[in-house]
């Protein structure tokens, strides 16, 4: 099952003749972000870089959208060529995480192009709920080819009917979709397992002894200090006796 397609957000970006690291922080210095557009305009274009610059507001709230990266942008280009695109690599300050620098793609609709998308899990897992077992989240994100107009939002899995032992691979949710798999079909994205519970393996000695083995862990605690300090008197006893043999002599 898929979350809805991808939004389509309108992003205005400034045309820039000059680069550089310098152009770079005037930009920022100004409240901009400093971008390239890449790929060709259609097919069979060659590919033309174009240097922009955007707000960062309007861009990080595309980035916050629940279609993420994978939303579409019609990207309008003072100065330059409107360009449908996605967001291909955002460079972030480590530490106010403020976008530096961004990258864009072209696409064109349509061609199929590959993006990663989230899984989502919907539901309670039977074998969670009754039987007491543990959901494995094994792999989260499922690498799609996909149409730009179809990119969902998420794939979603839906656990609901899952026992024990039971498991979800991309296989199963590829069927009737529209996208292709670029993933293994035989990845598994979640799975129930049993919580292993180790036993102690109990000398057969009778009743008796199973006792004493089995409360040996509740005095563990006290055990290893007990034996330092049998340890320190067994010292001072030795040099009790020695004193005495000396006093005989």
């Amino acid at each position: 099952m898929e979350g809805s397609a991808v939004m389509e957000a309108v992003l205005d970006a400034v045309k820039r003749t000059t680069k550089g690291k310098n152009e770079a922080r005037r930009l920022r210095a100004a409240g901009q972000i400093p971008a390239v557009v890449y790929g060709a305009q259609k097919a069979g274009d060659k590919p033309s870089p174009e240097q922009v610059s955007v707000d960062p507001k309007p861009f990080l709230r595309i980035l916050h959208s629940s279609s993420g990266l994978n939303t579409l942008i019609s990207l309008k280009v003072q100065g330059g060529t409107d360009s449908t695109v996605l967001v291909r690599q955002v460079q972030l300050d480590p530490v106010s995480h403020h976008p530096l620098h961004a990258d864009f793609y072209r696409v064109n609709m349509d061609r199929k192009i590959k993006v990663t998308v989230p899984v989502v899990i919907r539901g309670d897992a039977r074998g969670v709920k009754i039987d007491g077992g543990v959901l494995d989240f094994v792999h989260r994100e499922i690498e799609v080819e996909v149409l730009p107009a179809n990119i969902p939002n998420s794939i979603e899995v839906d656990v609901s009917d899952l026992g024990i032992g039971d498991a979800i691979h991309v296989r199963d949710v590829a069927a009737n979709a529209a996208w292709t798999p670029i993933s293994d079909p035989d990845m598994m994205l979640v799975h129930i397992v049993t919580i292993k519970v180790v036993e102690e393996v109990v000398p057969a000695a009778g009743v008796e002894g199973a006792v004493a083995v089995a409360a040996a862990p509740a005095a563990g605690g006290a055990a290893e200090p007990e034996v330092i300090k049998k340890g320190k008197t067994d010292k001072e006893g030795d040099a009790k006796a020695e004193k005495k043999d000396d006093k005989k002599k």
